[in-house]
């Protein structure tokens, strides 16, 4: 019987500390109008890269939100580069997405402050997709994107769990 290799989740010692508890998201100290959650509990932290994680799994999930606006304004200039540069960050982690809040609708009608054409945003997110490998989501809302914010989170957290319940010995007594 062929055994599976486990994925690539954090050593056993962190998976010993995360196998009994709720995941927590972590919400970057930088991030000026964060998500308000309302399944999982949140805290302030210093992430390196991305806007949300989860605690105990800072260096294997990041999550870059952006509104419309915000990815509009990182699309040219000195932000593009700043931009690409946390997406290449990204590339590093394990589960990583770049969550805009809005539509594609809203870019292909150009409906934004900005001078720049609604092609070259969505040629910026078909570069940001095959040169960093980070999918693109879009969610219409804050709230919407909260949620799937804590599905990501509660989701990857699951899979650590049920690795570390594998490499833990049983606690079974026969």
């Amino acid at each position: 019987m062929k055994t599976e290799p486990l994925p690539k989740f954090p050593a056993r010692k962190t998976l010993a500390k995360l196998a009994g508890l709720r995941p927590v998201v972590v919400i970057d100290t930088r991030e000026q109008t964060p998500l308000e959650f309302s399944r999982l509990q949140s805290r302030r932290g210093t992430l390196a890269t991305g806007d949300y994680s989860f605690h105990g799994g800072e260096d294997h999930l990041a999550i870059e939100r952006k509104s419309v606006a915000d990815l509009v304004g990182c699309c040219m200039g000195a932000n593009r580069e700043r931009f690409f540069r946390e997406l290449h960050r990204m590339r590093g982690f394990a589960f990583r997405r770049l969550l805009i809040v809005g539509s594609p609708e809203e870019i292909e009608q150009g409906q934004y402050r900005s001078a720049i054409k609604p092609r070259s945003v969505l040629a910026t997110l078909s570069a940001i997709e095959a040169r960093f490998d980070v999918p693109v989501v879009f969610r219409p809302d804050p709230a919407d994107a909260a949620w799937q914010v804590e599905e990501w989170v509660w989701w990857y957290a699951r899979e650590i769990i049920l690795s570390a319940n594998q490499l833990l010995p049983s606690r079974n007594h026969e």
